[in-house]
């Protein structure tokens, strides 16, 4: 059971992954507010973003265990790079997408998706460990 949960986690995540790289692509205006000021060339790093989150999508979703590792350790870690950019739009004094509230409600689930990638992760390692 505890393996079953796991791998519908990590296809969650890897369909998230994959779902959000693919409307970074689309509709990149749509992330540009979030981008702070202090960087250059907002709109490239948009489409990065989107096509690095798409990749650890295909990594984690298509490939074989020890790169479905990979893959969510690099959600893991994609998540905790975004984590900073959520905090600062969340306090701001007019969040650049939606509300206050819709800015907490995606900060709270930023601290999700960091929390399942990274066990996630710890899961698929010691499962790899384990049928050596």
């Amino acid at each position: 059971m505890k393996v079953i949960f796991w791998v519908i986690i990590s296809i969650f995540l890897a369909g998230l992954m994959m779902v959000s790289g693919v409307y970074h692509l689309l509709n990149p205006e749509f992330y540009v507010p979030i981008v702070p000021s202090y960087f250059h060339f907002p709109l490239a790093i948009v489409y990065l973003s989107g096509i690095v989150e798409l990749l650890l999508g295909i990594v984690t979703l298509f490939l074989n265990q020890k790169y479905t590792k990979y893959g969510l350790f690099g959600i893991f870690v994609l998540m905790l790079i975004f984590l900073p950019l959520h905090i600062s739009d969340a306090l701001k004094d007019q969040p650049a997408i939606g509300s206050h509230t819709v800015a907490n409600v995606r900060l709270f689930f930023q601290f999700v998706l960091i929390w399942l990638s990274w066990k996630s992760y710890q899961f698929t390692s010691l499962a790899r460990i384990e049928s050596r």
